[in-house]
């Protein structure tokens, strides 16, 4: 097994809800606080910063814009948010009434795509505020996480529905069902290999998706892991987080999976990105970030 060595960061209390994680443009770890309605900042081996957004609003995933700032999802407030890197907060209102959007990414065009849970709808969102949606060919689909593919579309889960979608910057869409029933994939990425990856949680196995949507399934070593959320590495593996296992994952491009406990238990990781300095970082429930050095790998 290849040697990783996990080191904990403490950046929020326990209780906040530390969920979302990504890289900005101003070298820094940007993330949210889904309990505490906030968004921070913190550069590795610095002091985090906190800005409020909303106690309510429940921030979840976090991306950088192509306009230099960080855009993120509001579930509760239902709406997409922008904050610039020195902290300033604009609101932009999804028009489906409760549509929860959650999973949130820059796209091929320019402007960022985002998921709505509750509404079955696409959104996308140009960097002024002015947003589009697209509804979803299946009812109860709960589409989840998103990435952009190497197609110039963008890829998503759909958790309730049990497939993998693809919507064009024309809003047309297709779907990909899984070999696997009631598989609940949640996070997504596009991976080294032209492929896009994505997590099952029911099932505890991780997914690859061509883009002709051949499928394929790796099962985890712990199928009760829960697999939360996915992110390339930058040195030809990804990795993953397991949310009930306590532990995050690398999976080759040809499938051989290495697991690593993480140091506190019952942490409960969500989000994981490629940091500033080149290590893994991943968001813990309890208020810390973890940073895993991947050395070699």
């Amino acid at each position: 097994m290849t040697s990783v060595v996990i080191q904990e960061h403490p950046v929020a209390d326990a209780g906040s809800g530390l969920y979302g994680v990504t890289t900005g443009p101003d070298g820094a770890l940007w993330f949210t606080l889904a309990h505490s309605g906030q968004v921070g900042r913190v550069v590795p081996g610095e002091e985090p910063t906190t800005y409020l957004v909303d106690p309510a609003g429940q921030p979840t995933i976090i991306v950088p814009g192509p306009d230099g700032a960080l855009w993120f999802t509001e579930s509760r407030a239902h709406r997409i948010s922008r904050i610039t890197t020195d902290g300033e907060t604009t609101h932009f209102a999804v028009p489906s009434r409760d549509g929860g959007p959650y999973g949130i990414a820059p796209g091929p065009d320019g402007a960022l795509w985002f998921t709505e849970m509750n509404a079955d709808r696409i959104g996308r969102i140009t960097t002024d505020g002015a947003v589009t949606e697209f509804p979803l060919p299946v009812t109860g689909a709960y589409p989840s996480a998103i990435t952009a593919g190497v197609d110039d579309a963008m890829w998503f889960t759909m958790n309730q529905a049990n497939a993998i979608g693809r919507i064009g910057t024309d809003g047309t869409v297709t779907t990909f069902p899984l070999p696997t029933e009631a598989a609940a994939p949640v996070g997504i990425t596009a991976g080294p290999d032209a492929a896009v990856w994505f997590v099952e949680i029911t099932a505890g196995q991780i997914g690859r998706i061509t883009p002709d949507g051949t499928i394929d399934e790796f099962a985890l070593p712990d199928r009760a892991g829960r697999p939360h959320a996915i992110t390339t590495s930058g040195s030809g593996a990804l990795w993953f987080t397991e949310w009930a296992g306590n532990r995050v994952g690398s999976i080759t491009t040809d499938g051989t999976i290495e697991v690593h406990d993480l140091p506190t238990p019952h942490c409960e990781p969500h989000g994981i990105t490629r940091g500033p300095d080149g290590a893994l970082w991943a968001a813990l429930e309890n208020g810390i970030l973890a940073r895993i050095d991947t050395t070699g790998r």
